[in-house]
C-alpha cells in the first residue's frame, strides 16, 4: 500500500507520519515535493535555500521515487504531501496509484498556528482550495484532525479500516525527538512535534481571528467544510 496523506500546514501531519513511521511495516516520506516546490514557485520559506541544496528539486525524479521501490524493503509506504505544493510543473499523475486521504483541520486553527510562524500568510500558501481540488481530482478518504485528537484510537482504526488496512497499536505512540526521516525543515517547524510521544488531547474553543487573518479565513472556510461534510465520523 502506498498512501499519499494529503494536508496543509499547522495540521497533525507530522504527528501522523510519525504514527505510521511507527509501524513495522511503513516506510515514511517527509514532504517530497518541498524542495520541487520551492525551486518552482519561487516562494520564500524559512531555511528555503538549505531544503534546495539538500533535497531533491526535479519533481519528475520524486514523481519516480514514489511509484519506485519501498525504503528499507518495508511492506508499505506512507507519503506526507502538502496539497500547495503540487504547483504547474509538479506531477500528480503518480497519485492514482496511491491510496489517497485528506487530512483536514479548521482554517481558523491553521491560520492562527501559521501566523505564529510567519509574518504574512494568503490563501494560495494554507492549501484549503488545492486539497479541495485535488479531492475532486482523486477522491479518497476524509479525516480531521480535530477528530483524531479527540480520540486517537477510535479514528486510526476507522482510518485503516477505511483503507483496508489492519489497525497497528504502536501508532498512537513514537520516542520523542527528531526523525531521521524529517525533512532538513523539521528545525524550523516540529519542535513541538519533537516533544511529543502521542497525539495531544482534544483542542478547545476555535480561536477569534480579526482584520485580514479573519478575511483569509472566510475564504478557506468553503474549502474546509466541503471536505468536513465527507469526513469519517
Amino acid at each position: 500500500m502506498r498512501i499519499a496523506m494529503w494536508s496543509g500546514p499547522r495540521n497533525l501531519s507530522t504527528a501522523m507520519m510519525y504514527a505510521f513511521g511507527n509501524r513495522a511495516d511503513f516506510a515514511v516520506w517527509d514532504e517530497p515535493f518541498y524542495a520541487p516546490y520551492l525551486l518552482a514557485s519561487g516562494a520564500d520559506h524559512p531555511m528555503k535555500a538549505e531544503i534546495i541544496a539538500a533535497h531533491e528539486t526535479d519533481p519528475q525524479i520524486v514523481a519516480q521515487r514514489v511509484l519506485g521501490p519501498v525504503p528499507g524493503d518495508k511492506p508499505h509506504f506512507y507519503m506526507k504531501h502538502m496539497p500547495h505544493q503540487m504547483v504547474p510543473g509538479v506531477p500528480l499523475d503518480w497519485a492514482k496509484h496511491c491510496v489517497n486521504v485528506h487530512l483536514i483541520r479548521h482554517p481558523a486553527r491553521v491560520i492562527a498556528s501559521y501566523g505564529a510562524k510567519t509574518t504574512h500568510m494568503v490563501l494560495d500558501d494554507i492549501g484549503f482550495w488545492q486539497q479541495a481540488a485535488i479531492y475532486d481530482a482523486l477522491g479518497g478518504v476524509v479525516i480531521d484532525s480535530a477528530d483524531i485528537r479527540a480520540d486517537p484510537e477510535g479514528m486510526l482504526r476507522k482510518l485503516c479500516a477505511a483503507i483496508g488496512l489492519d489497525f497497528d497499536p504502536a501508532m498512537l505512540h513514537w520516542p520523542a525527538g527528531p526523525r531521521a526521516e524529517d525533512g532538513i525543515w523539521a528545525s524550523h517547524w516540529y519542535g513541538v512535534v519533537h516533544q511529543s510521544t502521542g497525539f495531544a488531547g482534544a483542542e478547545g474553543d476555535l480561536p477569534l481571528l480579526e482584520g485580514e487573518a479573519a478575511a483569509l479565513c472566510e475564504q478557506a472556510l468553503p474549502f474546509y467544510e466541503k471536505l468536513a461534510a465527507v469526513r469519517l465520523t
